[in-house]
């Protein structure tokens, strides 16, 4: 994924205004953040446990959703798969809630998906980040078919969101 900006970041939302994304939080380290290794920009708010944010680049530009999620305190304890990179965790993955974009969002409507819960699912595929014994099932496929499945089913996801 290319570096982003802050400016680009809010401006790459589709399932919240312009005013939500401009009040947002961002996080501060963009300039420290391993982009090599990220298929998408994940981070939870910090002054909002219950929301996430994730963007990531479709068709060549940032593309962004705003989540809704439960807080750390009530991570599940059983173990759960994250439905974007297939990484299997005990108490780390959370049904994250997405608003989906348009007249319908504004309806009430939202799209769910099963996330890990500190939205690193790109370094838990490279394995650059341990989500414990177990939390990797062996696969015969390469770590480019695995990113590239990663970012299959993010992209779904998004796409389930704007549809």
């Amino acid at each position: 994924m290319n570096p982003l900006t802050e400016p680009e970041i809010r401006a790459a939302f589709v399932n919240c205004t312009m005013g939500e994304a401009k009040r947002l939080s961002v996080p501060r380290d963009l300039a420290d953040r391993p982009w090599p290794d990220l298929d998408f920009l994940g981070w939870r708010d910090p002054q909002a446990p219950d929301r996430a944010y994730l963007v990531t680049e479709l068709d060549g530009r940032p593309t962004g959703l705003a989540l809704r999620c439960p807080s750390a305190a009530s991570w599940q304890t059983r173990r759960s798969l994250c439905s974007m990179c297939l990484t299997a965790h005990t108490g780390g993955v959370s049904l994250m809630v997405a608003p989906k974009a348009g007249k319908a969002g504004r309806q009430g409507n939202s799209v769910g998906a099963y996330i890990c819960s500190d939205l690193a699912c790109s370094l838990y595929v490279r394995g650059a980040k341990d989500a414990g014994v177990g939390a990797r099932l062996p696969e015969s496929l390469t770590l480019e078919e695995k990113v590239r499945r990663t970012v299959a089913n993010v992209a779904a996801f998004i796409g389930k969101v704007t549809a």
